[in-house]
This record gives structure tokens, C-alpha cells and sequence, in this order.
């Protein structure tokens, strides 16, 4: 350890960190010399780190030593700047506590090359941020005197850097760009992410001789610097698996979509979190999404790669079979979620995935809650698991004035899991898709088909204490009843989005009744998912439809799905736009890109990024308030182009009218 007066020495590892004060508190000279007392101590620990490096490595090239001597001239002299000035603010070295992680994190260092990527590339490359930043918010509140100190710094230090960056490619591995070595080279707890600070101050680092690509990836960087992260996946999957087991195999239409897909979980995490991939999305797509104000987490190809570290929690799309087997070797690094594997994912969670399930869950509701504008208990779905009881649900559905039909596995995939049964008599083919969904004990749920004016979701969250609602999205399907996107409009975490005017008389009235009603149906879920363990994201999709006489009534559940949905990415959205913004989330199909003339989905959404530009506002953090942003990288998107489309409007853009 270095030998420090008792005023300066370290405090113990793990006690929490004092932040810096934030831009509002500067006018405080206090606050000031508080912030500067942080920096001095960064200034003499790359002294000493400069000086341990002069001790351990005896043998390394003279001018690399020489170097380091001159560079540690300058760290002296930059701490006594830092001293100085902080006493005219009121503060003494050694006042505050100080930290001694740059020096656990570097001093360890074996080789020389460690000592220029730890320190050089690392710390004082963060530096070109921090000091240009303060620099500009000293200047801004009027404090000449610590701006002109932080410019000086900042000059030095892209010296510093550019002396580090020098000997850094004479010593790398000349087949690796610059980047790959860096990577490559730092030690855990170092990362990338510590090699930059609140902003990527390019012109700095351009100064010091990093190239454009480095650069870049730099920018689009990012690991969690602490926090243990949440490790997010896309399965979408879950029913073909739990349907089917190991033996289902998705088809190549639906693989290419769930790869085109994959990255879509970065928009339900944290910047610190992990999201699973095959492939990372490219520099210039995580470029455009984060200057849409989007917050980038760390992208990992493989489970291994995580296996030495403390994970906060598993939060895939989905609990299923495959998701249970890909992320089983990381139960044992969690710290945050305490649950064993079998209470994740077992019998009783993959039950709730069913349509059957669904189904009991609305009898229930409707027998307890007698309402006019409610479906009556006759048009729930009945669930049937052979051809014989299919055959005479259908003839019952029909004796009872129900002529058109829906059938739906219990368990199937989206798109490939209904069919409409509206011919007087079933069809050779109708009657061989019933059979064979309800071969080996399989379920299929029969319902009348109703005529749709609206379909909404609600956004829920199960914890270990209770069922949360979160919000409601409102459901854009074809006339099939297939999904094509949701929509929210203002304040989508109280308000439910359907025009009730259009619909009911007393339309102020009615809101109120539905949300009565979903806090019971709430409860009542809830009871459903506490004794199976369930924790997690669950998504419920509703609709409100007319009868043949005209009126007007809701259907409260449709379908409740035990994972993540596109409707909770929608609102998760929604938390990166303006206050009074509305939002459509919209998934186009390659045949729908070509119908507009569009060759590709490259040029698709480059026209329609020109025809409706991005604009943000706000402060702090500016947030979308028009514009249209690609959820996953049209150049290399095969099948689906996922965007998301804001406007300042109630939503009748021509993204919603296709549909």
C-alpha cells in the first residue's frame, strides 16, 4: 500500500461511494471544493500507481520509463493545482473520505502493458471526459479559476493518454485492432465502461490518436461498474417447448424471426444489465439507439462467459423449458433472486401458459361480476382434448346461435396456433388441424368468434409480496386476430386506452367500472399465481366488441401470458418519451415492406426516419418527443423489422393506418 499521512488513507473497500455533486449543487463553493477534493485524489493515486510501476518493472525500455517519470511530474503537479484550489473553496486535502479503487484495480498489474491499459487507456482515457465536462459546468456557473485548472488538466492528460496509447500498440498483438486488445487485456473489475465518463468526448480522444472504430465502440460500450446485473434473454418459444418438450423444433420462418428479434430485451433492462445474444447488434445501430436517449446494456453471445460472475437476477422473455436449460449453470451466481430453479419454471407455471387456463380465469370472473357490458359466461372459450368432444362443442356453440368459430391449441405458438371455423360444416382440413392438436393429450380451447372494435392489453408484475398492475397498451391485430403491434397513448400506467365515448353513453362511468373490475380480476390472478411460485412479468389481452344488436360489450380476458409480451415492451417504451407523447410499437413483415415498394427493410426504415425525424426534449434527460426509432438493425434484419413510432398527436400516422 502506499504510505499516505492518516488523513488520506483509504477507506474499506465496499462502504458505499459519495457521489459527485450533481451540476445544480456547483453554485455551492462547498460543493466545489468537495468535487475537486475528488479529483485531487485521483491525481495522487496515478502518482503513486506511476511510481509503483517504476519499482516492479525495473527491466522495461528506458524511454518507456522516462515516460512514466515525466507523466507522474505532472500528477504531482496536478494534485498540489487540485490542493490549492480546493482550500480557496473552504476544503482541505484529507477532509473527505477518500477511495482506493484506482489503486485495488491497477496495482495488481503483472506487465507493463497492464500498467497502459489499467491507467492510461482506462482511468486518465475517463478523464478526457470528466475534465471537459466540469471544465464547461465550472465555466458555466461563473468559476473562471477551477475552469482554466480542469482545461490545463485536460490538455495534459491528452498527452498522457496518447503516451499510453503508443506503447500500447508497440506491445499488443499486431493481428488485434486496438479495440480487441483492449478488451482482451483488462482485468476484471476493469472494463471498457470505465475507460469513459458521462458523455464520449471525441474530439479528445481523436487528439490522443484513437481511431474512429475504437472510438465508436467505445461509445456503444457498455458492463455494469458495480451493480450486479440482471441477465435478459429473448425465448419466444416458451408454449412450442412447453407444448412439445425437447422435440419442437421452431420452423426456419420463426427462427430467423427470433434471431432478427434477439436484442429486443435491451429495451426492458437497465444499462447495467445483460441481455443474451447470438449475435451483438452492429456499432452503428446501438450508435443511432443511443442517441434516441436509450440507455445500452452489455451484450454477452454465450452463458459461459458469465460463469465467474455475481449476477443480480434471470429474467427471461419467458420461464420455459429452454429457457430453464440454456441459463441453469447461472443459478448459482445470483445475489438478488433466491429462488431455486424448480420454483422458476415447474408443473404449475407451465399450466398458466395455457388457453384453458385463461379460459377458467374468465368463468370465475364473470360468475362473480354480473355486468350488461360484460361477455356472458356463454361465449367463454371450453376447453376440449379430443376430436369426439370437439366435434360436439361445436354442434352445442352452434345449436346456440354461435355459427362462426375459433379454435385455438392451448398451447401453441402465435400465428400457427388458431384456425376460424365458419363453413356450416367443418372442412377436410379444419377437421385434421383438430385432430392433430389434440393428439397425446393435448388441449384445444373453442370460443364464438366476435365481431372486435378494440383490443387493449394490461401490463402486470408478480413479486415475491404481490401482483402489480403496471399499465395498459392498446393491441393492433389483422382482421385474423394476428398480432401487429401495440400502441399507448399518454400517461399509459393509469390510463386505459380505448376512446369509451365511441362505445358507452356514460363513458367517465365505464372507465371506472373496468378499472373496478381488473382490480378484482387482479386479486383473483394473483391467487392463481402465488401457489405455483410464480414470479415475473404477465401480460392479459382483452377487447371490446359489438353483438349482432349493436351493443357494445368487453371481453376483460382474452389471453393471459405468464411472460414478457410486446404490449410491456410498449410501455417500457414509453418510459424514453416525452410527457404527453404517444407511442406505436409496429412489427413489419418483409412481403409488408415490399408492398410499399420498399426493397429492403435498410431502405424501409431509412425513408421512414426521414419522413418523420427524431426530436427529443427535456432536461435532464432528453427524452423522444417525435420520430421514429429501429427496435433491431435493419441491415441485417431478415424477416421483421420491429420500430417504434412517437408522435406529439393522437396516433393516426400511416404506420397505424396500415394496419
Amino acid at each position: 500500500m502506499p504510505g499516505r499521512p492518516a488523513e488520506l488513507k483509504f477507506k474499506p473497500a465496499g462502504t458505499g461511494k459519495r457521489d459527485f455533486p450533481g451540476m445544480h449543487q456547483l453554485e455551492k463553493q462547498e460543493e466545489r471544493g468537495r468535487l475537486l477534493h475528488f479529483f485531487a485524489n485521483h491525481e495522487l493515486l496515478a502518482t503513486e500507481l506511476m511510481a509503483l510501476v517504476l519499482l516492479r518493472f525495473p527491466d522495461a525500455p528506458a524511454a518507456f520509463r522516462r515516460g512514466v517519470l515525466q507523466t507522474l511530474k505532472d500528477e504531482q503537479e496536478h494534485t498540489r493545482w487540485y490542493i490549492e484550489r480546493m482550500k480557496e473553496c473552504g476544503i482541505s486535502f484529507g477532509e473527505l473520505p477518500v477511495s482506493g479503487y484506482f489503486w485495488r484495480a491497477v496495482s495488481g498489474m503483472e506487465t507493463p502493458m497492464d500498467y497502459v491499459a489499467g491507467l492510461s487507456l482506462t482511468f486518465e482515457q475517463a478523464n478526457l471526459d470528466f475534465a471537459k465536462h466540469f471544465a464547461g459546468a465550472f465555466a458555466k456557473i461563473g468559476d473562471a479559476e477551477s475552469a482554466t485548472l480542469l482545461e490545463r488538466i485536460y490538455r495534459d492528460e491528452i498527452g498522457h493518454v496518447a503516451y499510453g496509447l503508443k506503447w500500447f500498440r508497440r506491445w499488443k498483438n499486431p493481428n488485434e485492432s486496438d479495440w480487441e486488445a483492449f478488451r482482451r487485456q483488462l482485468k476484471f473489475p476493469l472494463s471498457p465502461q470505465r475507460a469513459k465518463g458521462l458523455t464520449v468526448n471525441v474530439e479528445g480522444r481523436r487528439a490522443a490518436g484513437f481511431e474512429k472504430s475504437f472510438i465508436e465502440q467505445l461509445a456503444i460500450y457498455s458492463r455494469s461498474k458495480g451493480r450486479t446485473p440482471s441477465v435478459f434473454m429473448f425465448n419466444p418459444f416458451a408454449e412450442g417447448f412447453i407444448a412439445q418438450g425437447r422435440s419442437f423444433t421452431p420452423i426456419k420462418h420463426q427462427a430467423l424471426l427470433a434471431r432478427d428479434l434477439e436484442n429486443l430485451p435491451q429495451f426492458l433492462c437497465r444499462q447495467d444489465d445483460v441481455v443474451l445474444v447470438q449475435q451483438p447488434p452492429s456499432v452503428r445501430f446501438l450508435g443511432q439507439t443511443k442517441q434516441a436517449g436509450f440507455p445500452l446494456p452489455e451484450f454477452v453471445t454465450s452463458v459461459g462467459a458469465l460463469a465467474e460472475r455475481k449476477l443480480g437476477q434471470l429474467r427471461p422473455w419467458a420461464w420455459s423449458p429452454d429457457s430453464m436449460e440454456l441459463v441453469a449453470p447461472l443459478f448459482s451466481n445470483l445475489t438478488k433472486q433466491t429462488r431455486a430453479p424448480e420454483e422458476c419454471f415447474n408443473e404449475r407455471i407451465s399450466r398458466l401458459y395455457s388457453k384453458a387456463s385463461s379460459a377458467a380465469v374468465l368463468r370465475r370472473t364473470l360468475c362473480a361480476q354480473k355486468h350488461s357490458w360484460l361477455c356472458p359466461e356463454e361465449e367463454v372459450g371450453i376447453a376440449v382434448s379430443s376430436e369426439q368432444d370437439a366435434l360436439k362443442v361445436i354442434s352445442d356453440f352452434r345449436r346456440a346461435g354461435f355459427h362462426k368459430l375459433v379454435a385455438k391449441q392451448a398451447l401453441g405458438l402465435a400465428g400457427h396456433n388458431a384456425i376460424r371455423l365458419w363453413e356450416p360444416e367443418l372442412l377436410d382440413a379444419q377437421r385434421r388441424w383438430l385432430a392433430n392438436s389434440v393428439r397425446e393429450g393435448r388441449q384445444v380451447v373453442l370460443e364464438p368468434w366476435l365481431e372486435r372494435e378494440t383490443d387493449f392489453s394490461i401490463q402486470l408484475e408478480m413479486d415475491e409480496s404481490n401482483l402489480r398492475l403496471l399499465g395498459y397498451t392498446g393491441l393492433l391485430n389483422d382482421r385474423k386476430g394476428q398480432f401487429l403491434g401495440n400502441w399507448a397513448a399518454p400517461n399509459p400506467s393509469r390510463r386505459i386506452p380505448v376512446d369509451m365515448n365511441r362505445f358507452f353513453p356514460d363513458a367517465t362511468r365505464m372507465e371506472a367500472r373496468i378499472r373496478e373490475l381488473y382490480s378484482f380480476i387482479i386479486a383473483e390472478l394473483e391467487s392463481e399465481l402465488r401457489p405455483a411460485r410464480f414470479e415475473g412479468p404477465v401480460g392479459m389481452d382483452a377487447f371490446l366488441y359489438r353483438t349482432p344488436t349493436g351493443e357494445c360489450r368487453l371481453k376483460p380476458i382474452v389471453e393471459i401470458n405468464p411472460r414478457y409480451t410486446m404490449g410491456r415492451l410498449t410501455l417500457e417504451l414509453m418510459n424514453h418519451t416525452y410527457p404527453g407523447s404517444h407511442g406505436l410499437f409496429r412489427l413489419f413483415t418483409r412481403a409488408e415492406v415490399q408492398k410499399e415498394g420498399g426493397p429492403g427493410f435498410s431502405d424501409f426504415a431509412r425513408t421512414l426516419m426521414q419522413r418523420y425525424p427524431l426530436r427529443l426534449e427535456g432536461e435532464p434527460r432528453a427524452r423522444i418527443r417525435e420520430g421514429v426509432v429501429p427496435l433491431n438493425d435493419p441491415e441485417t434484419a431478415q424477416v421483421c423489422l420491429a420500430v417504434f413510432h412517437v408522435s406529439s398527436s393522437p396516433l393516426t400516422c400511416e404506420l397505424r393506418n396500415k394496419s
